[in-house]
Order: structure tokens, then sequence, then C-alpha cells
């Protein structure tokens, strides 16, 4: 094992140096923290499903994913009460090779129909397995979203996520960067028996980052491995070709996650969709309208100024978001807060988004402290600490979103605003 960890820490330090992976402009951090790497519980054997999580997969159905060491059943039983099974459903099994490193037995199965806000307890696999439960979202407002970017998994991570478990939130937005990994394999391992505890029991709906980028020249070819297959998503459900942007409707809001790392030019099969997409959503079943994006579109941190992700994608893009009234835009890849006024074209406009950065999880890198002075009008709150965020749509017309920050391990509420659809506004009906 330490050979391989050594293996993977030559390689990156290759690339780095190589080109491959693009150093950001210089800023000032805190001193990084290691990985925490969780190891598997003593209890559990290799028969035992272990990094469990659930994502919504359609109106009514939940997707299961979980690994095992050796090759167990695909099936979910499931039912309302604790220990009794009426229904089960059966799925797949997959698993992926990297350089030396080869994964286990991935399970996904699909379950449902299943009736809006009501817990569900299930055992995946053997029925010896230990039994799981989680609650569905609400069908109507009001609904709950936490938020997190960049989570890794350090101590700081751990702090974040027990503040999130603690905010009763229905669904989980995350825009990019889970793991960490970077190449090293075992880590999205460590990293998926850390989010366990929350992500078996509230679905959790995320979007590829830089981070998930562990493409190796002439080696391993394809960039988004170990994200694909461990973290798949409902795109066909959405007409999407690719894991990597989709969209998704629950309880009156419509959610789109784009992919800030694959193709998004006016030519591209991305781009494509996301115009479908944004002429399908109607307003009134669904008056919110969400984008989630990794790398931001507006930045007045130091960090990550310039890259191709941001301006280009934005270039391509903004018109259609713009066009269709999206109401919030999140992001992630700067470690620290950020949040914009409602913007179109770098300008204060009443019918634009509001964007909010938020890649502030707690992953191994730090914080991102060094911030553009003056502070831009459009800018008009933003802090360089750990958090995570809290979107309660209340109900078709208003929304509360709320910051958090990590303070002495504690979650001291930073930022707190009311928001309006644009669809409630005269001005800005589509």
């Amino acid at each position: 094992m330490a050979a391989m960890k050594g293996f993977f820490v030559m390689l990156a330090l290759a690339l780095v140096f190589a080109g491959v992976s693009r150093p950001s402009f210089a800023y000032e951090r805190p001193p990084a923290r290691k990985n925490l790497f969780v190891p598997l519980a003593k209890d559990l054997g290799p028969d035992s499903p272990q990094q469990v999580h659930i994502s919504l997969a359609g109106q009514d159905k939940m997707r299961i994913t979980w690994i095992t060491d050796n090759s167990t059943p695909a099936t979910v039983k499931y039912g309302t009460s604790s220990g009794v099974y009426d229904s089960s459903a059966s799925g797949s099994v997959s698993s992926y090779k990297y350089v030396w490193y080869e994964s286990g037995e991935i399970h996904d199965v699909v379950i449902g129909p299943l009736k809006p806000n009501n817990v569900y307890y299930y055992r995946c696999g053997l029925d010896s397995s230990p039994e799981f439960s989680f609650k569905t979202a609400p069908a109507e407002f009001p609904i709950k979203f936490a938020v997190s970017g960049d989570l890794g998994q350090t101590d700081w991570t751990s702090s974040t996520l027990d503040h999130i478990e603690k905010s009763n939130y229905d669904v989980l937005l995350l825009p990019g960067d889970l793991s960490y990994a970077d190449l090293n394999q075992p880590l999205w391992d460590s990293f998926g028996r850390l989010v366990e505890p929350l992500a078996s029991k509230r679905p959790w709906m995320v979007t590829q980052g830089n981070h998930e980028i562990e493409k190796i020249p002439l080696i391993h070819k394809q960039p988004f491995t170990a994200y694909n297959a461990r973290w798949r998503m409902p795109y066909e459900q959405s007409g999407s070709d690719s894991n990597l942007y989709y969209s998704f409707e629950v309880a009156g809001v419509h959610v789109i996650m784009l992919g800030s790392y694959t193709d998004f030019d006016p030519n591209s099969t991305q781009y494509i969709w996301l115009q479908t997409d944004l002429k399908n959503v109607d307003r009134s079943r669904t008056p919110w309208l969400i984008v989630l994006i990794h790398a931001p579109w507006y930045n007045s941190n130091h960090a990550h100024q310039g890259e191709t992700e941001s301006v280009d994608m934005k270039k391509d893009m903004e018109d259609l978001l713009y066009q269709a009234r999206v109401d919030v835009v999140f992001a992630g890849h700067i470690h620290a807060y950020e949040r914009f006024i409602r913007v179109y074209k770098d300008q204060a406009d009443n019918c634009g988004p509001v964007y909010i950065n938020i890649g502030d999880g707690g992953n191994r890198e730090g914080l991102a402290t060094d911030y553009i002075e003056p502070q831009p009008k459009i800018s008009v709150f933003r802090e360089a600490s750990f958090g995570h965020g809290e979107l309660e749509v209340v109900n078709a017309t208003h929304a509360q979103w709320s910051w958090h920050r990590n303070d002495d391990d504690e979650a001291v509420l930073g930022d707190l605003i009311w928001l309006t659809s644009l669809p409630s506004d005269p001005n800005c009906r589509v």
C-alpha cells in the first residue's frame, strides 16, 4: 500500500511540473491539513455494504449505491417499518480499474415508487446486512437544500458534515470536488465511508470539479473514471448523454447541474442539451430554477482568476441562464464564501441570477484568503471561512438563503437573505 501511495504522489508531482495540472494564481492559505483516511469498520466483512449513498432517480424513485469487497446481490429490500421489507428491487454491479488499483463491487439499484416526505428502511445485498434508513423529499414546498462544495476529507470536512447533519435538510447539493483523491484511488473509498452517515439518509446530488479529473497521459485516458463509476446521477432521465451534466426536479424546484470540465461551447452536446432543458422548464410547476457549476463565473478572490472554465463558459452560457430567468447559480472551486447581487454581464440586473460561491466545505488545501480590493459593487458579502449553506424554499415566491461558518467547530450564522423568485417579478417574467 505504501508503494502504491508513493507511486501516485510521484505521478501527481510529475503532472504538475509537466503542466497537466495547472497551478492557480498565487494566494495565501493557512497550513494545509492531511486527509482523514477513514478506515473500514472492524465489524464489516467483505460481504457487508459500505460507502452507502442515495440520490434522486426521477419522480418518486431513489438510487441506492454501495460497495462490497466480495460479489453480492445487487438487491435492495425496503419498507416503511423497521425490519419489515415488503418491497424489493434489483440493479447492476460494476467495477473499474485505475493503474494498479481495482475497485470493489459497485452496486447500483433504483427503488420506487416511493411516497414523498416518508421514512423508508432498507437493506442492501444480503439479508444479514445492516439496516439503513432515509427520508424522501417533500412533494411540495417547503423544502430545504444543504449546499457545500469542495468537501474533501479533513477534520474541517467533519465539522462541516456535523453542521449539515443538524440542519435537517432534505437534499444536499454539491458543486464539485468531492473526495480530493487526486489519483490516489483508496481515498475515494475513504471519502465514501466518511460521508455515508449523511449520504445514506438523504439524497446527495453532485456535479464534478477539477479534482475529479484523474487523467494520466499515456496511462489512464479517461478523466472521470472514478467519479462516473461511484457517483452516478440521473442524467438519462433529463435527456442528457453524460453523467457530467443533468437536471432534476423536486418539490417545485428545477435544478440544473452543469459540467465545467467538459465541452460547453455552442456546438457542444452540453450546450444543446442545456438549451432544450431550459425550454422544457415549466415555471408554473417549478417556479424556482437553480443552476450549479464548479468554476465560478463571478469571483472577486485572487484565486483562480482568468481560468478558461470560468471565462469561456460564462461567455458561452450566461445568455441562456439570463433569458431563462435562473434564480440562483451556486459554484465551488474558490475555497471561501462569496455572494453577489443579481448580475448579468458584470452589471447589476434585477432579472439576473444571484451568484453564490460556496467552495468552503473543508478540503485539505485550506482557504483562499486573498481578495481583490476594492470589493466590487456587485459583491455584497465575502469571507474566507469554512462552512455550508442552506436554501429553504418556503413557497413559490420566497426562499431564505443562509450561510453558516465553522467557528471553533460551531455553526455560526454569517449571512442571511430572502430571495424572491424571478417569475413572481412582473418585470422579469419569461
